[in-house]
């Protein structure tokens, strides 16, 4: 098995220093395209890899990134990853996916794992459990040591770091709106991510979105559970108690469940119901009818949170400069709407 070529081998077999092929090889704007060019061509032919160790040795740096993501069947989550990796791979950096199951002490025992030195930094989603007992010290321990942290999606205030997040409560306005413009008068709204800002944020929008066209929101429409137990039963006792002609799901499973409840009553979507999703996933796109959704651009959320993360471990941005970056959404129109006819 022949040994792995060095940079100092390929700096004498093309007579040029050590220095030279380190730049080049690193794409530096101090070496000339020529001779850059003939370096990455001499390595790539001789299989030149870099020693991982000893540039993490040298610079203090593995090129690895933690991820930490609470769920992975949640199609979200899943698109976040791929933005991430994406990046990453972009970039030149590995990364360590971790899954906390929505639990808060896998989330803490992870992240201590990974910060003894095998990581750069963290981009992260909190776990149900985390925002529920409202224990961050692993996240403050870890910010005061200097360890770089973006946090995606479920954030909160208390944790200082960079943030990237969609505007639910915009967005969600903007959906309620839709159905409103589309002819409904009595809008439901059902949720079983009760206790994620998501869920809280996309109520403020829909009761904004009465507010501002004077329509008196009624609190009987209005469903908030922690899981989907029973989800069914008080769906079905809702439609049996009052008129409904417009339903906002706020996450992914509602829509999913709510589509079947009405079907199960040969209610017609839109025709007697409209829907409107909140989350653009495969349950949305392939349920019957396809849902209308809210796109959160999942994947550009996963590359936004991976750029910034890797600007702060290279230092190109201050460490304590903190941004919170908005996502924006957009409406993807399907079957399970009609179309638009009122202008307010």
């Amino acid at each position: 098995m022949s040994k792995r070529i060095t940079i100092k081998q390929i700096a004498k077999a093309l007579h040029v220093s050590i220095s030279t092929v380190s730049k080049a090889l690193n794409d530096s704007y101090e070496i000339s395209d020529e001779t850059k060019q003939k370096i990455q061509q001499y390595a790539k032919e001789h299989k030149y890899k870099p020693n991982t160790l000893a540039l993490s040795l040298q610079n203090k740096k593995t090129k690895t990134i933690g991820i930490i993501i609470p769920n992975i069947l949640t199609y979200y989550f899943a698109r976040v990853l791929r933005g991430i990796e994406k990046v990453a791979a972009e970039k030149g950096y590995n990364i360590v996916t971790c899954i906390t199951n929505e639990s808060h002490k896998k989330e803490v025992d992870t992240m201590e794992m990974l910060s003894n030195g095998t990581i750069d930094g963290f981009i992260a989603c909190l776990s149900e459990e985390t925002l529920k007992v409202k224990n961050f010290d692993h996240f403050h321990s870890l910010i005061e040591e200097g360890t770089p942290i973006v946090l995606y999606d479920r954030v909160h205030k208390e944790i200082n770091c960079d943030k990237v997040v969609t505007d639910s409560v915009k967005s969600a306005y903007k959906a309620t709106r839709f159905l409103m413009r589309s002819e409904c008068k009595n809008i439901a709204l059902i949720s079983v991510s009760e206790g994620l800002n998501v869920s809280k944020f996309s109520v403020k929008g829909y009761l904004k979105a009465h507010t501002k066209y004077d329509l008196v929101p009624n609190e009987d429409l209005i469903i908030r559970q922690y899981s989907e137990e029973g989800l069914k039963e008080n769906i079905n006792k809702i439609l049996d108690n009052n008129k409904v002609d417009g339903i906002f799901t706020v996450d992914e499973i509602s829509g999913a469940i709510t589509t079947q409840v009405l079907n199960k009553r040969n209610l017609r979507i839109p025709e007697d119901v409209s829907i409107i999703g909140f989350t653009n996933g495969m349950l949305s796109r392939y349920s019957t009818p396809p849902l209308t959704s809210v796109n959160r651009f999942a994947h550009t959320t996963g590359e936004t949170a991976a750029l910034r993360l890797i600007q702060k471990i290279e230092e190109k941005i201050e460490f304590n400069n903190i941004e919170t970056i908005i996502m924006k959404t957009k409406l993807v129109e399907r079957d399970s709407t009609k179309k638009m006819f009122i202008k307010f």
